[in-house]
Formats: structure tokens, C-alpha cells, sequence
């Protein structure tokens, strides 16, 4: 029969082999069943979910997380450390920011998507008053909504297109700022806003909004949608893939 120490002994030695046992499960847990997080601008809600549930049927193991919110706006929480694998950003500046300061995996970068930029009014509204752009700087028209430029990629877009039309500066007074592209989206379906400027994907979501004008590409900067691999990801093979 084993005295106190050996029993004490092997008892130690039971509960070392358990935690040992437990640390190897949890790391190859871990290393088969990766879980990403991605970072996206708010116009890829309705496409991204989509892509996710498809790829995870196919992919039952990993674990997607994403995250959606004004490209700026991510921006700001992975220059601040977010644990982030991926980037899917709607415009190069918020892309390019981010490379300036080695914080993307320089060879996972690549423009991916485009879109259209279009003006957008109620269903219930007269589609005649808001023919063109110019039509913005009608007194009858109090309440434009478009993305804040300081930090959303469609409002920065916007921006272009406004002043290359020439009306940006008589239409300061009425615009009301969206913190990302469904902001704006939102405040047109709520008549909030008389009219909004979004994305064409945007508008297609939603029988509370119709288009009255697809916005010339020539006004405004193309419209791409950049993706890449964080350098802190620690799953960078699975998030590459």
C-alpha cells in the first residue's frame, strides 16, 4: 500500500498529466478551429453575412467574426491594436493608411469589388424634383443626408461628386452626416432626409428608398473595395485563405 507521500505524490503528478493534457487539447483546438474576425465597411452587411454562412457550412470548423462599421472607424480600432485578421475596407485611403504603417500583409492586398454611387429619395417622394445633383440647391430641399467625409469612404465620395458638380458649398446648411453608408440609408427610410447619397447595393436593400439618379463616375474618385491580411493576425494561413 502506498503511504501519505506517495499519495500525495501521485496526486500531483495526476493533476500536472490533466493540465498538461488540457493545454495540448486547447492548442490544437485552437490551431484546427481558427477564429478570424473581419473588419468591414458597412456596405458589405448584407453580401459578407451571406458569404460567411456558405463558407462556414464548408468550412464547419472555423469561426468568422465580423465586424462592421465606417472604413475610418475600423481603421481607428486596428491602428489602436483590435485583433483583427482581415480588412475589407470601401475605399484605398483608409487601406493605404494602414500600409504606411506596416500593419497589412503587403502581398495579401488587392482591390476585390466596385459600386456605383447613386442619389436616393423615399418611395413616396417626386423622383422629378431630384433629377440631378443640381436640383440639391432648390430651397424646398432642407435635408440631404450623406456619409461624413471625414471618416466614411461613400461621404468622401459624395464630397467629390458634390463639388464637382458645383453645389457643394450652397448645400452645407441641409446636410445631415451618417456614420456609415446604412446611417444614410436610414435617415431616407426614415424621411429624416429629403434625399441621400449611398452606394448602389445600399439602395437595393431597401423598398423604402428608390434611385433617381445613378451618379456619373466621372465626378468622383473610382469606387473600390481593398482587402488584406492583418500583420498581427494570428491566423494569418486561414485568413489568407
Amino acid at each position: 500500500m502506498m503511504n501519505r507521500k506517495q499519495i500525495i505524490t501521485f496526486i500531483v503528478l495526476a493533476i500536472a498529466t490533466l493540465g498538461i493534457a488540457i493545454a495540448i487539447n486547447f492548442w490544437q483546438s485552437g490551431a484546427q478551429n481558427p477564429k478570424l474576425t473581419i473588419s468591414a465597411a458597412a456596405s458589405l452587411k448584407d453580401s459578407l453575412t451571406e458569404i460567411t454562412r456558405l463558407y462556414s457550412q464548408g468550412k464547419a470548423k472555423n469561426t468568422i467574426r465580423n465586424n462592421f462599421a465606417s472604413s475610418g472607424a475600423l481603421q481607428q480600432q486596428i491602428e489602436n491594436g483590435a485583433p483583427v485578421d482581415v480588412f475589407f475596407a470601401a475605399a484605398n485611403k483608409q487601406m493605404d493608411e494602414l500600409e504606411k504603417k506596416n500593419l497589412i500583409l503587403i502581398n495579401t492586398r488587392r482591390n476585390l469589388l466596385s459600386n456605383r454611387l447613386v442619389l436616393i429619395v423615399p418611395t413616396s417622394a417626386n423622383s422629378k424634383e431630384f433629377a440631378n445633383l443640381e436640383n440639391l440647391t432648390n430651397l424646398d430641399i432642407q435635408r440631404i443626408a450623406i456619409g461624413d467625409p471625414r471618416s466614411v469612404p461613400v461621404g468622401q465620395y459624395s464630397e467629390q461628386a458634390l463639388k464637382k458638380s458645383g453645389v457643394w458649398e450652397q448645400i452645407q446648411s441641409k446636410l445631415v452626416l451618417g456614420n456609415n453608408v446604412r446611417q444614410v440609408l436610414q435617415f431616407v427610410e426614415s424621411g429624416n432626409a429629403q434625399a441621400g447619397i449611398v452606394y448602389a447595393t445600399d439602395a437595393k436593400t431597401s423598398n423604402k428608398v428608390k434611385i433617381v439618379q445613378t451618379i456619373n463616375a466621372e465626378l468622383h474618385e473610382p469606387i473600390v473595395y481593398p482587402i488584406a491580411v492583418l500583420q498581427k493576425s494570428e491566423n494569418q494561413a486561414t485568413a489568407k485563405a
